[in-house]
């Protein structure tokens, strides 16, 4: 799938997305489905109460990545569809941050399929988290992290 998969927060849902998969010309050819969806986490890695985040991203070269992965993916699994969709903005915990979506043929191909594009976009896409935390000391500060720090 190429095209969008960065979107601004609300402009894009999980409904859309079936939707796209679904209307995928080789659907016909599908078995099976498989669906990541990343929410933001109430408490990050160090033990902090996370109170939002903001997400944002360099788009054009984000929409590249991710649209390079989907293809790689497809290709190296024999898959009918991959989709990664990243959402931008500010996020208060539970919310939805990313869609990933693999469909193909047989449930075997799908699975491994979707691990390995979540893995893929948290480490290749230009996509950048800034946390609002409380710490351990009951300080608030904000800083911006990395997936690999995650």
């Amino acid at each position: 799938m190429s095209g969008k998969h960065v979107h601004q927060k609300g402009a894009f849902s999980i409904v859309d997305l079936i939707g796209t998969v679904k209307n995928e010309g080789a659907f016909a050819k599908t078995g099976a489905l498989a669906l990541f969806i990343g929410v933001v986490r109430g408490e990050n890695v160090n033990g902090e109460k996370v109170q939002k985040l903001e997400i944002e991203a360099y788009e054009e070269k984000a929409d590249e990545v991710l649209s390079s992965i989907c293809s790689d993916i497809k290709r190296k699994y024999g898959l009918v569809d991959v989709q990664i969709h990243h959402f931008l903005g500010e996020f208060n915990v539970g919310e939805d941050l990313v869609y990933v979506v693999v469909a193909g043929s047989h449930r075997e191909n799908v699975f491994p399929a979707l691990r390995e594009a979540v893995e893929r976009y948290k480490r290749e896409a230009p996509i950048f988290k800034k946390e609002y935390v409380t710490a351990i000391n009951g300080k608030t500060k904000a800083y911006w992290v990395t997936e690999h720090e995650v």
